[in-house]
């Protein structure tokens, strides 16, 4: 993954980097790794889903590691220089420009927070459908209720789990859903 670093622009890399500084922040849920895949793929830039969750991890590594061990900029730098030097200079020189403009706010979010390990919620999506037939039954006419949920895991990524339920076991759904809601908001 470090080599499709050298395929990324710098102005994106800082995007991401600035992004992933943000979700260390607690200020955005996560990365949204296949929108961003998308948006360099579209500029001519060959990159997969996969290589850019991959570059996303390191770098999101490299920022929380540098704020559990309270790292200056120039000590981020040093480590860098001394034991990555597979990466690229523009990487490095990004790295170390949103470490130094942001990295103080994730000392002290990463202290605060002492590195969550769940995912977090981002957003939910349902809707109704009525299944009329299929190639095993000729008349269903049954409701159901296809829901995707948009979670992003510890280092950000965001991925959608979608699943159908019949329509009680959507309501079941939905009515826990609502409590453990209200239960999170008072924490």
């Amino acid at each position: 993954a470090v080599d499709k670093i050298n395929l990324i622009p710098q102005d994106f890399f800082a995007e991401l980097c600035e992004q992933i500084i943000q979700h260390l922040n607690h200020k955005n849920p996560g990365i949204n790794t296949v929108e961003l895949c998308q948006r360099l793929q579209t500029s001519g830039i060959e990159v997969n889903v996969d290589d850019l969750a991959k570059i996303t991890n390191i770098v999101s590594f490299l920022f929380s590691t540098a704020a559990r061990s309270n790292l200056s900029t120039e000590e981020l730098s040093s480590a860098l220089g001394s034991t990555v030097n597979t990466l690229p200079k523009h990487a490095v020189q990004v790295i170390r420009h949103v470490w130094s403009e942001q990295g103080k706010s994730v000392a002290v979010s990463e202290n605060q927070r002492h590195m969550t390990t769940v995912g977090q919620f981002v957003d939910i999506k349902w809707k109704l459908g009525v299944a009329m037939s299929s190639d095993t039954c000729r008349s269903l006419k049954y409701p159901y209720v296809a829901v995707t949920l948009k979670v992003a895991d510890p280092s950000g990524q965001i991925t959608n789990k979608c699943f159908e339920m019949t329509v009680p076991q959507f309501k079941n759904f939905f009515r826990q859903f609502k409590e453990m809601a209200a239960v999170l908001e008072t924490v």
